[in-house]
């Protein structure tokens, strides 16, 4: 049970700061995913936890130790990369056992290292092939029982399974969390994929620029974004975001956009023509008759899968809006709808992107 604590770390390339401040405590035993777009910064900073990069400044803190001098092969931490790098030429159990032989430990432990982690991962009948006779997740099975038999502090995945296939990429998901419960050890997960992070993790950072967005549990996330980049980032498919003006009505706030005007309670505090953003997800819009519509929408696509039913609409003068429905919806292309917005699940955020609320009263 490890906790690893990182002090306004920095990691710059000449004058080019990619890493810019970064406060996080993990705590023991929770499996952290650090999700974000490419280039933001994930994977650097996982290197940075493992040792292979230096950091520029700050502090990178391991049980309560300062190990920004230690290098990595005295941190304690095992690594999954995305590609599996095995040793081509030796069998499963000699790729698994390799760094333990290398640590001159006894032969019986290593067996029984390397026998137990096989078990657990379902590999046993593949230990003595070699990798080009195992598929791509069997392969990082391997790739993961390498890292189990070090028992190490840590678990550092880099985007593990970015090279299977969709189902298998499901499959593999749901064996790690096992792997997580069965274990109980610290891990952390980089991912471009909300999905993995939503599924996987206990606590998600969301990194964008080499900068922390918003740190909690995937819920959190999901139903109290604290900006619109988290709010587009978490949830698949993305939240609706509109950019609006906010005007006062007859007591009331009204949303405007081009030629909608949205009402909402003038308990949510906006001052009169503020520039603001609303948002709404796919599920939190509504198809009503037309007298209880905020809005008509004309259907350019509609992608009906059997149990649920996605309608990608365009109001006038509004951006395309995606509505997610459970069943079977015989709407088709051209035909209007009539939408309305479940105020209890909007979001409004400020001209700056940051909340003003999650959930407006009715």
């Amino acid at each position: 049970m490890t906790e690893i604590i990182l002090k306004d770390v920095r990691k710059a390339y000449g004058d080019v700061e990619v890493i810019h401040g970064i406060d996080l405590s993990i705590d023991s035993g929770k499996f952290v995913v650090f999700v974000g777009p490419s280039g933001c910064g994930k994977s650097t900073l996982l290197r940075i936890i493992a040792g292979l990069e230096g950091v520029t400044s700050g502090d990178v803190v391991i049980d309560g130790d300062v190990v920004n001098e230690q290098p990595a092969s005295e941190r304690g931490l095992a690594m999954v990369f995305q590609s599996y790098a095995l040793y081509p030429h030796m069998s499963v159990y000699k790729n698994m056992a390799f760094g333990l032989e290398n640590s001159k430990m006894r032969r019986e432990e290593i067996d029984r290292r390397v026998n137990d982690a096989a078990s657990m991962l379902q590999i046993t009948p593949y230990l003595k092939r070699r990798p080009k006779a195992l598929s791509g997740g069997q392969r990082q099975r391997v790739a993961i029982g390498r890292a189990i038999v070090r028992d190490p502090k840590a678990f550092l995945f880099d985007e593990p399974l970015s090279n299977l296939d969709a189902e298998l990429r499901v499959a593999m998901r749901k064996e790690l969390a096992s792997l997580h419960a069965k274990l109980g050890g610290t891990m952390i997960y980089v991912t471009h994929d909300q999905v993995e992070a939503m599924t996987l993790a206990n606590t998600i950072v969301v990194l964008n620029a080499g900068r922390i967005e918003q740190v909690g549990a995937p819920l959190d996330l999901y139903n109290r974004p604290q900006n619109t980049f988290v709010a587009g980032f978490i949830g698949s498919p993305r939240m609706n975001l509109v950019d609006a003006a906010a005007e006062a009505s007859d007591g009331r706030i009204e949303l405007v956009t081009g030629p909608q005007r949205i009402a909402i309670s003038s308990s949510i505090r906006i001052t009169r023509s503020d520039k603001i953003t609303f948002g709404a997800r796919p599920e939190h819009i509504e198809i009503v008759d037309e007298k209880d519509a905020d809005i008509t929408a004309t259907v350019d696509l509609s992608e009906q899968l059997g149990g649920e039913t996605y309608l990608y609409c365009t109001p006038d003068g509004m951006p395309q809006l995606t509505v997610h429905q459970l069943g079977q919806l015989p709407v088709q292309r051209g035909q209007e709808v009539h939408l309305r917005f479940d105020r209890a699940s909007m979001h409004l955020f400020d001209g700056d992107g940051k909340v003003i609320a999650n959930g407006i009263p009715q």
